[in-house]
């Protein structure tokens, strides 16, 4: 909330806790919604059930959330421009907005829009197969050569498929679809990402060298001559181990 408001401009002052009474407009305004709204929809309970029970509440099916959703919004705009509360003097909330002559701050979107989706605090690294939330795969052509890139998910929480993936400081990198439901556009995109890096890494490689195979191996060349060395005299047949032998002049052996 402190990094939000800080994007915002916002002065934060921090409140006690169980202290309603210092923040009586946004208690009201809830308190409203709950009463003029919520209460009226199908599925509503209270925090105080009543004893017998609304028989439209049992009967009537939840809302889809995209009908809770456009209720939500038309309730809001009747709020803003049509609502006259006595505290207002007669005026909609909308028209003492505009006669506030207090200066405004222009916040870039590109500033606040991280802060509407959530973030589960994990940082995860981009693959081949894209990026890996919730045991699925997430792709998008623009993750083409960033594989082993550290990257964040934000995602709203009933609507995942597709993501957000920005840097571990918060800077956006792009969008990315759930892989087995992805359509046969994003898939071609994805495929057009691939074949121009391809092309571009065999630019950047060149072509290949026109000498190539025309260099014919060095001619061999004997060993440079070394140093004479004797060579071992050969054992006489006398010397054997084992044989008999008879001696026809001094130390030199002859067999029988």
């Amino acid at each position: 909330m402190s990094t939000a408001l800080t994007a915002l401009d916002s002065t934060i002052t921090v409140l006690p806790p169980c202290s309603p009474h210092l923040k009586g407009s946004i208690e009201n305004l809830n308190l409203n919604a709950t009463r003029m709204l919520f209460a009226a929809l199908p599925g509503y309970t209270p925090k105080k059930p009543r004893r017998r029970p609304d028989r439209h509440s049992q009967t009537a099916s939840p809302m889809s959330f995209q009908a809770f959703t456009e209720e939500l919004l038309a309730w809001a705009q009747w709020w803003d421009t049509e609502h006259r509360p006595a505290e207002l003097h007669g005026a909609t909330p909308l028209e003492v907005w505009q006669a506030d002559p207090t200066p405004l701050n222009d916040i870039f979107a590109s500033a606040i829009w991280s802060f509407t989706l959530e973030d589960d605090g994990r940082t995860r690294t981009i693959t081949s197969h894209g990026v890996r939330f919730r045991h699925r795969d997430y792709i998008a052509g623009w993750m083409t050569g960033q594989a082993g890139r550290e990257v964040t998910v934000r995602f709203m929480p009933h609507h995942i498929h597709e993501i957000e993936v920005c840097t571990p400081a918060g800077r956006h990198l792009g969008t990315a679809h759930l892989a087995d439901r992805a359509t046969e556009g994003q898939l071609d995109a994805l495929r057009r990402a691939r074949t121009r890096r391809a092309r571009r890494l065999r630019a950047e490689a060149g072509p290949p060298s026109s000498c190539a195979g025309t260099v014919s191996p060095r001619p061999h060349s004997p060993p440079p001559p070394t140093a004479w060395t004797r060579s071992p005299r050969p054992r006489s047949p006398g010397s054997w181990p084992g044989m008999p032998r008879t001696t026809t002049s001094p130390g030199w052996p002859c067999p029988i």
